[in-house]
């Protein structure tokens, strides 16, 4: 691992002699490269989901594990898209001039080497690839098991199109280890391993945020919230709430806990029972929603429990204070939603709800990197400290200050 890890610390420095340029055309080459391989990577993909089967996986976890040709190709996209972003690196983020005549920069630079821990997605490993390759970094992988024959292919492809470019493809690799030991002593490796991103369940990223000691940003579950207010649109909020949690129902932006506001709660729950009933959605609920409609007792555990599965918590709560009451008690910090016509309420909604995307009359589902404009995403992050929500290749950069003097000396 050590070894390893090394040669990662060397190879990011060649990316500092690679411009723009060049950078663009390498990704362009990369996802033809994906393109070229699809059925080599579906056959790959095949052996992933047989053993997924066997081993008896979710139904969320095998629809984020699936690869055909139409996902390959949005792979392929998202790279394409990564690479005509702006680059990120060397950009002059502020200048000035200070009293003794000393010519400030502040720049921003990559951040080295960035070790990725993920599950399931191998979709993944090409997406986070690309954008620390278009940020100058060179990423470390660590996939999950089950994807580990995808991630091999889709690796392999990338670091031949870097060899052909003579690149080293330790630009681009996945760790030799993927076992927890592997992991943790990846976490640890502070000397060669700059930042530390991990995605996955709960366990995962409360063992690597408390035994590392490389620095870490958090993507912890994705426990969002949808509020339905009294003065909201009623045809708005239905729609928007099957979408938040229906259209896929397997990722961390998808709608967990549905609040409906008490003053509509007999007139609107029966409508939104209807709407998930024809979506099959499994529905479980506090006491005052089950005064309402027939749905399943939901206890504490499941307003904290992060499903990535066709089920859904509702609650009744009194009003945008009662919903802001139980978000900040349960939230994650991922995304929260409010559906009103009411701009005030909206207002007190958005200032009081601390999450790194709040949303007024829309889905939680638009919290992606693609869907804000930056490509894709590493991650979507909830810290508060360096980047938060989507990290796309600006998240991926840290800066320095150069100083440009002519003879002076501090008295």
């Amino acid at each position: 691992m050590e070894r390893f890890l090394k040669e990662a610390k060397e190879a990011s420095r060649v990316l500092m002699t690679i411009s723009g340029a060049e950078k663009k055309r390498i990704l362009l080459e990369m996802a033809q490269g994906l393109r070229d391989n699809a059925q080599a990577l579906i056959k790959a993909n095949a052996l992933d989901m047989k053993a997924g089967e066997e081993s008896n996986l979710s139904s969320a976890l095998m629809d984020r594990l699936l690869l055909d040709e139409k996902r390959i190709e949005a792979m392929a996209v998202a790279i394409e898209e990564i690479a005509a972003l702006k680059d990120p690196v060397g950009r002059i983020l502020d200048g000035w001039v200070t009293e003794n005549g000393l010519h400030m920069q502040k720049v921003s630079i990559p951040i080295g080497v960035i070790g990725i821990i993920y599950e399931s997605r191998p979709n993944v490993t090409s997406d986070t690839a690309a954008l620390c390759f278009k940020s100058s970094n060179v990423c470390v992988l660590k996939g999950g098991k089950e994807a580990q024959h995808s991630n091999e292919s889709i690796a392999k492809i990338l670091q031949d199109v870097l060899e052909a470019n003579n690149l080293p493809r330790a630009l681009i690799a996945l760790i030799p280890d993927a076992s927890r030991e592997g992991v943790d002593k990846l976490i640890k490796m502070d000397k060669y391993v700059d930042l530390i991103i991990p995605r996955g369940g709960a366990g995962l990223i409360k063992h690597v945020s408390e035994n590392a000691t490389v620095s870490v940003v958090k993507h912890d579950k994705g426990q969002c919230h949808t509020y339905i207010d009294k003065d909201a649109n009623r045809e708005n909020a239905i729609r928007i709430a099957i979408n938040a949690k229906v259209q896929r129902p397997g990722v961390c932006n998808s709608m967990e806990t549905l609040l409906v506001d008490s003053a509509i709660a007999e007139e609107i729950l029966p409508q939104l029972k209807e709407a998930f009933d024809a979506a099959h959605t499994e529905l479980k609920g506090d006491s005052r929603t089950q005064a309402i409609i027939d749905v399943e007792d939901a206890t504490d555990e499941d307003y904290d429990t992060e499903y990535l599965a066709n089920i859904l918590n509702i609650k009744v709560v009194d009003g945008v204070e009662g919903a802001i009451e139980h978000i900040v008690r349960f939230s994650s910090g991922h995304s929260e939603a409010i559906i009103t016509e009411n701009i005030t309420t909206a207002e007190v909604f958005m200032n009081a709800i601390d999450a790194a995307a709040v949303y007024v009359n829309a889905s939680t589902r638009f919290t992606d990197g693609g869907a804000f404009g930056f490509g894709a995403e590493v991650g979507i992050s909830t810290n508060k400290l360096h980047a938060r929500g989507p990290m796309g290749i600006e998240g991926l950069t840290t800066y320095k200050y150069k100083i440009y003097g002519n003879g002076q000396i501090r008295e």
